[in-house]
């Protein structure tokens, strides 16, 4: 794979294209959502399937949005260094990453049990078909949060092979964490936006009401998580895990007054939340003398 300057596409590069670096920024909660699926320790050969699929989503939807986003990216000093505007990487070679990931998702559901074989497709049209609708109108922020559910709802079809009630209060939990970081990270990109009149969400409500968004969206995503463990009974060290998430999430909040700072720090705050999920979890279900169930 070269870029149109003839020199070699290094796995450098790839990752740099790919963001490999953010690669963790919601593995943590599908990690976590599989542990809840089985109830215990997943098997292991459902688990390497969903996060082949997750990979394999995660990458073909980025390779694509930055295919599609070629000239925008062009025009936003905060990506004008991206691969595809530079020409390190032609956009054959982007289309024919987001093949080979899309391959990946689909074969790793059919792999899995034919409920994931018939969502697949649902998902693979949700991680490609967001890079377009930011031309047409706000609720791109919106879609994106609900392309960050889709990791819940495979975690839970790949073990029980269905979408049990606590599935869906996985999904709109994950839904409302994913919109309010997606509406942090449209915050960063809110003078380019304008510029090139993209009708993002901070765009059309303005930049104060957004930030009075994100803290909202955070208390009710960990609300719909408080009942995600009620319902299946969780014991303490979930909830601790959930009180910690609330105070990195309110200290996150507080730092939206100063948006000069690093363009990484939201992913890694949001990073860093997802793993504090994943640890609580893990040590409610897995820790041993504590008892995944109560009772």
């Amino acid at each position: 794979m070269t870029a149109r300057t003839g020199s070699a596409f290094t796995p450098r590069e790839l990752g740099r294209f790919l963001e490999i670096q953010n690669l963790g920024l919601n593995l943590s909660f599908a990690l976590a959502f599989l542990l809840i699926a089985a109830r215990g320790w997943p098997p292991w050969w459902p688990v390497l399937l969903a996060v082949v699929a997750f990979v394999g989503a995660r990458n073909a939807g980025h390779a694509f949005n930055r295919w599609t986003d070629r000239e925008l990216d062009r025009a936003n000093p905060r990506t004008q260094d991206r691969a595809l505007v530079t020409g390190r990487l032609s956009g054959r070679g982007a289309l024919l990453l987001t093949a080979v990931n899309a391959a990946a998702l689909l074969g790793a559901a059919a792999l899995l049990n034919p409920l994931a074989l018939l969502l697949a497709p649902v998902a693979l049209a949700l991680v490609l078909g967001y890079s377009a609708t930011k031309r047409w109108g706000w609720g791109t922020t919106l879609l994106l949060g609900l392309v960050e559910a889709i990791t819940p709802a495979g975690a839970f079809v790949a073990i029980r092979a269905s979408l049990p009630p606590d599935a869906g209060l996985a999904v709109l939990g994950v839904f409302l964490w994913g919109t309010a970081f997606e509406t942090v990270h449209s915050l960063a990109d809110l003078a380019s936006d304008r510029r090139q009149g993209l009708p993002s969400l901070p765009a059309r409500i303005g930049e104060e009401a957004s930030r009075r968004l994100v803290p909202a969206l955070h208390a009710l995503a960990l609300g719909a998580f408080a009942a995600l463990g009620v319902y299946d009974r969780l014991t303490a060290p979930y909830f601790v895990g959930l009180g910690a998430m609330a105070v990195l999430a309110a200290d996150a909040d507080r730092r939206l007054g100063g948006l000069g700072g690093s363009a990484a720090a939201p992913f890694r705050r949001h990073m860093l939340m997802a793993s504090v999920f994943l640890v609580g979890t893990a040590v409610a279900i897995l820790l041993p003398g504590i008892g995944p169930w109560p009772g």
